[in-house]
């Protein structure tokens, strides 16, 4: 039996059981067998009504999901409600791609080679689809990977994090009760590591998602089946630039939002303040204040805007990291230490080296590094000079300054006047480098779980 605990106080909320090898072999079986029957039996019309019937489903039920989410995640219930909103959405998005999503005519006769022929594409689902999940958003991520795998026509095994299976097992039994037939989506926890990395390597797996550490997604991704497709979202180091013409309230605003939304577990959450030297300390006392009021306690509390982490061990390990890099002569604007054994301080580090931990690796802890700097081409080489890659901003009022360094940032999205936290789940998400292979957001990964599948016609 899995144990499920609050990271708040770590009482037990949940225990369930795991899956054995026998039982993933059903599994296995049962969704392979499907995806070569069904293939043509399940039309978009029903898929539709559906995915209709799912997205009513989330919107009558915010609340109770939005605290079951709270309680097993520790994200702070105002942004859990936030959360389960959007999920709604990502179902409402894919119904929407699933109206409009066509395959191509192929041009023909305009050689000898291809007259008398006519040629065009359609989308079919690539098969079966395992989606290995993380915990930081537990409904919402879920969503993005099991809906557009439903829609797609896709059957989906889905494994959550181990920390929050809770909701991704209501996200199961919701969509079952709006009519999603039982042999199209199997959850799945497997007992042991061995068993994971024996299903993600299982030749009947089509298309493999995961979002998570990169050390573990590119581990899996090499034990993959030859033709095995896959999409791999990992963590970033995200740098946000502010130049001499920043409005520093609105700035300030913003980053302490981006930088402390979920206790800085979020994949793209503000790591790195690149500051200008000229408005660095104006900066640092404006960026105190606006972090200073931000409340830390239990998650299901309407008034916590920062909520635990997810483990004591990550606690451990951002206390351990702080204190490596303040024993190297970093300056504390704020913060540093541990508060229980769930929760840590709102802590800001000052100049911190460019080799500490906390400036080379992802933190996902509540912590914020700000840096001086005098010249901005530099400083972007400095930033981009990690094995990461994912998003970035730049606070600017000089459009010249602004799209420069649109140009030389190393980023997959970059935001003007904004934070680097910021998604909707229309636009595409893509890690590079380290941090992931393939796009996300609805349409996008709709498009990475079909094939455009040919018919020629020669008359």
């Amino acid at each position: 039996m899995l144990e499920i605990k609050s990271p708040w106080d770590l009482s037990i909320i949940k225990k369930i059981k795991c899956h054995g090898e026998n039982e993933i072999e059903k599994i296995l079986n049962s969704a392979h067998k499907t995806a070569l029957e069904k293939a043509i039996n399940f039309p978009k019309k029903n898929r539709i009504e559906i995915l209709n019937n799912f997205s009513k489903k989330i919107k009558q039920n915010v609340d109770e999901l939005a605290k079951l989410a709270a309680s097993e995640g520790g994200k702070p219930l105002q942004d859990s409600i936030i959360e389960i909103n959007r999920g709604a959405e990502g179902v409402d998005a894919a119904v929407e791609v699933l109206k409009s999503d066509a395959g191509n005519v192929v041009p023909m006769n305009i050689n000898e080679a291809s007259s008398n022929r006519v040629a065009f594409t359609q989308k079919e689902p690539i098969g079966v689809v395992l989606a290995i999940s993380a915990f930081n958003h537990p409904f919402n991520l879920i969503i993005h990977q099991i809906i557009p795998a439903i829609a797609s026509g896709c059957v989906v095994i889905v494994k959550p994090a181990e920390d929050t299976p809770l909701s991704c097992m209501k996200i199961v039994e919701m969509l079952f009760e709006s009519g999603l037939p039982e042999d199209r989506c199997y959850f799945c926890m497997p007992e042991n590591l061995k068993l994971a990395e024996k299903l993600v390597s299982d030749e009947r797996i089509d298309f493999f998602s995961f979002i998570g550490s990169a050390k573990i997604g590119w581990m899996l991704r090499s034990k993959l089946s030859p033709g095995t497709r896959c999409a791999l979202e990992h963590g970033g180091m995200a740098p946000t630039f502010l130049t001499e013409s920043t409005d520093l309230d609105t700035a300030s605003k913003l980053l302490v939002k981006g930088g402390f939304y979920h206790a800085g577990q979020v994949c793209v959450s503000v790591q790195r303040i690149f500051v200008h030297k000229n408005i660095f300390d104006e900066f640092l006392s404006i960026f105190e204040k606006n972090l200073k009021p931000l409340k830390i306690g239990n998650p299901l509390d309407n008034k916590t805007e920062i909520g635990p982490l997810i483990r004591p061990s990550e606690v451990e390990r951002v206390q351990e990291w702080v204190n490596e890099s303040v024993s190297s002569g970093t300056t504390l604007l704020c913060g540093g230490n541990k508060i229980s054994e769930t929760c840590f301080e709102k802590t800001v580090l000052i100049n911190p080296k460019f080799s500490d931990k906390v400036s080379r690796m992802e933190i996902f802890g509540p912590v914020v590094n700000i840096y001086s700097y005098d010249n901005l081409e530099k400083s972007i080489e400095i930033a981009n000079d990690t094995n990461v890659s994912f998003q970035a901003s730049i606070f600017s009022n000089d459009i010249n300054e602004t799209m420069s360094f649109y140009k030389k940032i190393n980023a997959s999205a970059v935001f003007h006047n904004d934070h680097t936290a910021f998604r909707v789940d229309w636009m595409p998400f893509a890690g590079l480098k380290h941090s992931g292979h393939g796009v996300g957001g609805i349409k996008y990964t709709m498009h990475e779980m079909q094939i455009e599948k040919m018919m020629v016609l020669r008359n």
